[in-house]
């Protein structure tokens, strides 16, 4: 038995001792609710033990993310420098014309997330696939956060460190200012004052209760910043309003697909960019990589030569083979020639779906889990809506306890993901981690739970 294992069986003892699980679900309920640790109108978390990393657990993750994102940061600049390349990600004419826009700074992902399973076998071996790049906006740096401390407050989490040594993964506020800091005095080219600074989304959205942890964090620093509805500002002599607040930075968490069906391309932020009178992160040009298709530019034979003998290494042990849904000859997994559209038909149920660029599980198929005319209507609508097919990954599972409505113990499976948080497009700190009994993993299509990530070690 592996000692992240050891580590999980002593806690699940801890939660059958006494009234220790009812004592921790009483500290965590409410505290979720104080806190903010709401998403639209659920808590976020529904079970009672974060998610533990050995030491080398986490160096692992770490190391293969920062490999990874190489990848990625090289395909960017590849992409950005050649518009055939570029072609291959399925970017729409508004947004070509978008990332065409200066940006003042260099990096293209200021903060970003990678998508990942992370399974540990009980011979501490791993097998690690990513499956999405989150480049554009990427939630729950403050929730995980906030969600370590409301944890260490708990009897079992309490009761555990008497045994082992907890470190809680809690760097993702701390990292996301430092990022936008650091791009927003690039911008301009000195240090003379702090960010003015405007979180924008569509008012209401369930991510609302983290822009809120955000804007306390940022007072922290001295930095003011607020929430704005899109609808809500204008640019006018020189200047960005965000209702009615001149600002200079845009936290831009609506997303870009949005912001452009609701306003094309006429749009206060974006006259603002082209006349160089804010910072905004993330860029536009965060889309080379956000789109799914990404994935397939790494994958795809045409474009081995981008890459280094590690880096196509890495690409092999960790990127599940992907394609863009089209009419075209490509190989197999496993290296064979093939005519994509009929074997994507055929091979079904080693296959996911998934729209180019949605979010939240919205048009993702399941291959397995769907009937064959379903699956096939799905690739032929592909062909005119852009989608990717990719490989099945090798998912995660571990045991979490929960407390039933009966006031009983559960301990039961769920998926897990490990979510590495990127900054300033060359670090790796912090993740978001999400469980669910169900495929597809998303807390913002309706169902799992998110919890917090320690790094855990048995005391001698």
């Amino acid at each position: 038995m592996n000692q992240r294992q050891q580590a999980i069986d002593f806690y699940h003892a801890l939660c059958t001792t006494g009234t220790m699980a009812q004592d921790t679900w009483n500290v965590l309920l409410p505290g979720l609710s104080a806190r903010g640790l709401i998403f639209g109108d659920r808590p976020l978390t529904t079970v009672l033990r974060p998610l533990f990393h050995t030491g080398m657990d986490w160096h692992y993750l770490r190391w293969r993310s920062t490999v990874t994102l190489g990848i990625f940061r090289k395909m960017a600049e590849a992409m950005l420098a050649d518009p055939a390349l570029r072609s291959q990600v399925r970017l729409t004419p508004e947004e070509e014309a978008l990332i065409q826009i200066p940006t003042g700074f260099d990096t293209i992902l200021p903060t970003a997330r990678l998508d990942s399973f992370l399974t540990v076998h009980d011979d501490g071996s791993y097998h690690l696939n990513y499956v999405e790049l989150n480049g554009e906006s990427p939630a729950s740096m403050a929730y995980s956060d906030v969600l370590c401390e409301l944890f260490l407050e708990t009897p079992l989490m309490q009761t555990f460190a008497e045994r082992y040594y907890v470190e809680p993964l809690d760097v993702g506020r701390r990292s996301a200012v430092d990022a936008l800091l650091r791009i927003y005095y690039q911008w301009r080219g000195n240090r003379s004052k702090l960010p003015d600074i405007v979180i924008v989304d569509w008012k209401g959205t369930p991510t609302t209760t983290e822009f809120h942890l955000f804007v306390r964090y940022f007072a922290r620093y001295g930095i003011t910043a607020t929430i704005c509805d899109p609808g809500e500002m204008e640019f006018r002599g020189g200047v960005l309003y965000a209702d009615g607040r001149p600002v200079d930075y845009v936290y831009k968490r609506v997303l870009t697909t949005e912001l452009l069906q609701r306003y094309g391309l006429n749009h206060p932020i974006i006259e603002a960019l082209k006349a160089g009178a804010i910072c905004m992160a993330n860029p536009f040009t965060c889309k080379l990589v956000h789109k799914k298709a990404s994935f397939a530019v790494a994958s795809d034979e045409r474009n081995a030569h981008l890459f280094t003998p590690v880096e196509r290494e890495a690409i092999r042990q960790h990127i599940p083979w992907t394609r863009v849904v089209e009419e075209r000859t490509t190989f197999s997994p496993e290296g064979e020639p093939i005519d994509l559209l009929p074997w994507a038909s055929e091979h079904r149920e080693q296959l996911v779906l998934k729209p180019n660029d949605e979010y939240g599980g919205k048009g993702v198929l399941i291959g397995w889990e769907c009937e064959q005319s379903e699956w096939d209507a799905a690739l032929k609508a592909a062909l005119d809506e852009p989608a990717i097919v990719q490989a099945r990954a090798v998912i995660a599972y571990e045991d979490f306890p929960t407390l039933l409505p009966d006031g009983s113990l559960d301990i039961s499976s769920r998926l897990v993901d490990s979510d590495p948080f990127i900054f300033n497009g060359d670090t790796i700190d912090g993740c978001l981690v999400r469980l669910s009994k169900v495929t597809l993993l998303n807390v913002t299509a309706g169902g799992g739970s998110v919890v917090p990530a320690f790094v855990v070690d048995k005391r001698e």
